[in-house]
């Protein structure tokens, strides 16, 4: 199908099944973000649309796109809320507030976010890390080491400020 076919039936279905699109965000996102999520997951449906391999319908193909940006939404809010709960009151050795350190981790990736909250708050080791996220061991150590990287690069940053 060609890239214009396909833009053509993307717009037929957000005029025709947005209220759907939107009923199914809803559940996985609540009401205040699924609006947002159907409008992100057309925008990635349409920047990924060589991804379309044409096994099965569009739609269903619109679906697992709007599923998938639903997860993420609902994981980056838990991930924040695990987040505001676990960093209450910190700070670092340059005294840098919890608010900082709460920045700097949830901008991380959502795999290295993810290890973070699984070895410390979760304090689960490689190994679990690893089934939990579905990769291996040495995985999770290069994934904990990328974002460890990351968090002195940040930490570096606002101290030279």
């Amino acid at each position: 199908m060609r890239k214009r076919d396909l833009i053509a039936e993307l717009e037929l279905l957000y005029r025709g099944r947005y209220r759907q699109f939107v009923r199914v965000a809803t559940a996985i996102v609540g009401e205040d973000r699924a609006h947002d999520v159907v409008q992100e997951a057309f925008a990635r449906a349409i920047r990924s649309l060589d991804s379309y391999r044409g096994e099965g319908t569009v739609e269903a193909w619109l679906w697992q796109v709007l599923i998938n940006a639903a997860r993420a939404v609902r994981q980056s809010l838990v991930a924040t809320s695990l987040l505001n709960e676990r960093t209450e009151g910190w700070t670092t050795e340059n005294g840098h507030t919890d608010d900082g350190v709460r920045a700097w981790v949830v901008s991380l990736p959502e795999r290295q976010r993810l290890a973070v909250f699984l070895r410390y708050y979760a304090d689960l080791d490689y190994r679990s890390i690893g089934e939990v996220l579905g990769v291996e061991v040495g995985t999770v150590s290069a994934t904990l080491s990328a974002a460890h990287t990351s968090l002195r690069r940040s930490l570096k940053e606002v101290s030279r400020d």
